[in-house]
């Protein structure tokens, strides 16, 4: 588990003339489980990649102990989301034409790793995530349940320090989400592994301990909460 805070300072970013954060400071602890929330359009997605390093802001600063997460080139931040950052999109966006295994494998390999530890590393983290069986099949065959726990799989397998998911349940079925998120939250219990999560669906959202809600590019309001107000928010 990381000891080191990621670190905020001044976001703003716009996509031509709509602007999508107007000045945004945070800071997450580690092991912290935060969920961004907020309406469509409010920023949600473009704050976690922008503390992720997928973007660089057009102003402020994204810090990570000594590191300049926003300051880094794209070859120094594509590192950091291959060791110490992982990444779960929606729609997993596994590669077609690679097993689950080597699917979970790629950042490892990217980063020097030999092919037959790193399959290992992989198979052991598909046995993790509950779906070892489906080592040796490619994406097209799997479900959907299926294909984001592989996604999660990738994203964690380098033991990174701060899982970032965007809508990691937009895609699933109400019981392929549930068991999503059981697992993101035995990660962050039993790990310490520190999440920041994107959704829109209050019943995913339930299940962080610090929410983030945005409006019109800016915190509207940042709660905390206890692990038993997790549990109260979770059965509502």
């Amino acid at each position: 588990m990381s000891t080191t805070p990621l670190i905020a300072t001044g976001l703003r970013h716009a996509y031509g003339n709509r602007p999508a954060l107007a000045g945004i400071d945070l800071r997450i602890e580690p092991g912290d489980f935060v969920v961004i929330t907020g309406a469509s359009g409010s920023g949600k997605s473009t704050l976690l990649h922008a503390l992720a390093g997928v973007i660089v802001p057009d102003a402020g600063s994204v810090r990570f102990g000594d590191v300049s997460v926003s300051g880094a080139s794209e070859e120094a931040r594509s590192a950091l989301r291959r060791t110490r950052f992982g990444v779960l999109f929606q729609f997993g966006q596994l590669v077609e034409e690679l097993t689950a295994v080597e699917n979970v494998a790629l950042p490892l390999l990217l980063g020097g790793m030999p092919r037959r530890t790193a399959e290992a590393r992989a198979g052991e983290w598909l046995g993790r995530v509950g779906v070892a069986e489906v080592a040796g099949q490619v994406p097209g065959e799997l479900s959907g349940g299926q294909a984001q726990r592989v996604a999660l799989a990738r994203a964690l397998v380098s033991e990174a320090d701060i899982l970032f998911a965007d809508e990691p349940t937009g895609a699933l079925d109400s019981l392929a989400a549930e068991a999503v998120m059981d697992l993101l939250s035995e990660l962050n219990a039993d790990l310490g592994a520190t999440i920041v999560l994107v959704t829109h669906e209050p019943r995913v959202a339930a299940y962080g301990r610090t929410e983030v809600h945005l409006r019109d590019g800016r915190i509207d309001t940042l709660s905390s909460y206890g692990q038993d107000d997790v549990i109260a928010q979770a059965l509502r």
